[in-house]
């Protein structure tokens, strides 16, 4: 059978070792109609189809016309575009693998879950004796402010209670962030175990559409 040597450059190194020992024939055509022949490729030939024929004579393979500048960068970056999708693929696979390995069954998937909810609602406790605490502070302020009714607070008492202000106010977009941080867990999670669920029904590693985010 007659094979096709898609070279991207025509040169004797490029060439397998069948095709460039000795004994090989190389045969080509011009562009201005002149037959040449040779045991090596054909320099004149490079942007003309060169074929290998054995020592009896008979074709063995065909050299394609060597690629311009434009061609081999389109054929590089094809090149380029189908490794990257095959490290897609390979992660994509370790990935599932990983995650089944990681997660034998739902129970196991459900103690994850509540093990990375339980640490965002302890922060969320923290806070919230936090803002509880700073409000038995702010009492005595207040009472003491009363005093001063009608007039303008101390410089001091003014600071305390500005500074109570602030840090309630710090608490509670903590809070405010953990409960945020709580949907976008349990949303992970929920994601992770339809990915599993499938995995677990059968569905071969790396072939599921896109990655977990």
């Amino acid at each position: 059978m007659v094979q096709a040597l898609c070279l991207a450059a025509a040169s004797s190194a490029s060439l397998p070792a069948w095709a460039a020992s000795g004994g090989t024939i190389f045969t080509c055509t011009t562009a201005d109609g002149r037959r040449l022949t040779s045991d090596r490729l054909i320099h004149e030939c490079n942007e003309r189809e060169q074929r290998i024929l054995n020592p009896d004579g008979s074709l063995r393979a065909v050299v394609p016309p060597a690629m311009s500048p434009e061609e081999r960068a389109a054929h590089e970056a094809r090149q380029r575009k189908l490794a990257a999708e095959r490290a897609a693929q390979q992660d994509a696979v370790r990935r599932d693998r990983n995650l089944m390995m990681r997660f034998r069954d739902e129970p196991a998937h459900q103690l994850a879950r509540d093990a990375a909810l339980d640490d965002v609602k302890k922060s969320m406790q923290i806070s919230e004796r936090r803002i509880e605490e700073l409000a038995k502070e702010r009492k005595p302020l207040l009472d003491e402010a009363e005093f001063y009714k009608g007039k303008a607070l101390p410089a001091k008492l003014k600071q305390q209670l500005d500074a109570n202000d602030a840090a309630t106010e710090a608490q509670r977009v903590l809070i405010d962030n953990q409960k945020a941080e709580l949907v976008r867990v349990n949303r992970l999670y929920d994601v992770e175990l339809a990915r599993l669920k499938r995995l677990w029904a059968g569905a071969a590693p790396g072939t599921l559409d896109g990655p977990i985010k």
